[in-house]
């Protein structure tokens, strides 16, 4: 399925993911349709046309898929490892109710395509070894992600039936991304996830600086433009259902994320403090993305130095951020 001509929707185009993905398809020059919620709409992002919408009213989603042929479904409460150890209904009650009433406006509506982005961290647990596709429903998720991986879990059932269980079908692609990160990601503290808040505390050069847990836990980080590559790759495949990883297929520790940005920012005597009292989750999580390179030609381009580096000089350029040492509040 090519996406040329289509009338495309993405939710939750404020934020993050979705916020990226509406840049690079209007300079594709895609019609889009863009929604939002509670956030002001950035002044420098001129989709084709911006619509506000709260995706938990079944007559908001009838409003906002008229007309549609793709939907990119990025509207979420998501936060980070905090908030899923404090409040762990915080990432389900919402999501589910959005996400089912989206699917239901959209196949009313006669969409073509709907694109939903699940995640690794609905995956049970794998040790060192990267987890493929087909073990999603194996085994039971980490605990700490119990509640998201079930939300998530379920709506990719969702998209399942409609797109190979009911009459007439409406086709759905499933992405599993790995940790995303970039400019323009989420660098509240309250909310960030662990590659943008250590890049935070050393672009504001915070003394000391501490990080929760032993440093020793390992991700696969995806820079954000190769999770745009990877995801528009897997929006046109030809399948009626596609379910796929998008991640860099290596892992890399908190330590060594930390190390490098260090590095790059001319900072080798921080005083870094780890503290394993605060909340962490899964030691380990490596994915495979050997089905996306072999069905999608996916490629990951950019390097975890250059991605990082990217991402401070883009947070030092947006945030005003003072440069010299300052003591953490």
């Amino acid at each position: 399925m090519q996406l040329e001509g289509k009338r495309i929707l993405v939710t939750g185009a404020t934020g993050f993911l979705g916020g990226r993905l509406v840049e690079r398809l209007v300079r594709g020059g895609h019609w889009v349709r863009a929604t939002f919620h509670e956030r002001h709409v950035p002044a420098q992002r001129e989709p084709i046309g911006w619509v506000r919408a709260d995706l938990t009213k079944p007559e908001d989603c009838a409003r906002v898929t008229r007309g549609i042929d793709v939907v990119f479904h990025f509207a979420a409460n998501t936060s980070g490892a905090a908030v899923m150890v404090e409040t762990p209904l915080v990432h389900v009650t919402t999501n589910v109710v959005m996400n089912t009433l989206l699917l239901e406006a959209a196949h009313a509506a006669g969409v073509e395509r709907f694109v939903f982005p699940s995640s690794g961290a609905a995956y049970p647990p794998t040790d060192d070894r990267p987890v493929t596709e087909p073990e999603m429903f194996t085994g039971e998720p980490y605990p700490a992600y119990y509640p998201v991986a079930s939300m998530k879990r379920f709506t990719e059932l969702l998209c399942e039936m409609y797109a190979v269980r009911i009459d007439p079908p409406m086709s759905t692609v499933v992405v599993r991304p790995s940790n995303v990160y970039g400019p323009g990601d989420k660098f509240d503290p309250r909310t960030s996830h662990v590659t943008a808040a250590l890049v935070r505390k050393v672009a504001e050069r915070l003394d000391p600086l501490e990080v929760w847990g032993t440093g020793r836990d390992v991700r696969d980080l995806l820079y954000i433009d190769d999770f745009l590559d990877g995801l528009l790759l897997a929006a046109q495949s030809a399948a009626p259902h596609t379910v796929v990883n998008i991640a860099s297929g290596e892992g890399h520790s908190v330590r060594e994320v930390l190390e490098t940005l260090l590095d790059l920012d001319g900072w080798p005597d921080a005083d870094v403090r780890y503290d394993p009292s605060k909340p962490s989750t899964i030691p380990v999580r490596l994915m495979s993305n050997d089905l996306a390179r072999a069905s999608l030609g996916f490629e990951p381009k950019i390097s975890l130095r250059t991605g990082l580096r990217r991402t401070l000089e883009w947070y030092r350029g947006e945030a005003t951020q003072p440069t010299e040492v300052r003591r953490a509040s």
